[in-house]
């Protein structure tokens, strides 16, 4: 899974959400910890241990 075009995309509002499974969590999380841009990615979590991660809105 390409977690680096994802995060890219989610950051810069090409991709409007993008869900995580709780198997591939820690790997998402693993990428997005690593990735330069991360306070520009919001994530919710949902029960059943799932997480949509969004762009998060800008502060200004």
């Amino acid at each position: 899974m390409d977690y680096q075009k994802i995060l890219d995309e989610l950051a810069n509002g090409k991709l409007e959400k993008y869900e995580v499974d709780p198997q591939t969590a820690f790997d998402f999380q693993t990428a997005l910890r690593a990735y330069g841009k991360r306070q520009n990615i919001t994530g919710r979590a949902l029960r059943g241990g799932k997480i949509i991660y969004t762009r998060a809105e800008a502060s200004d």
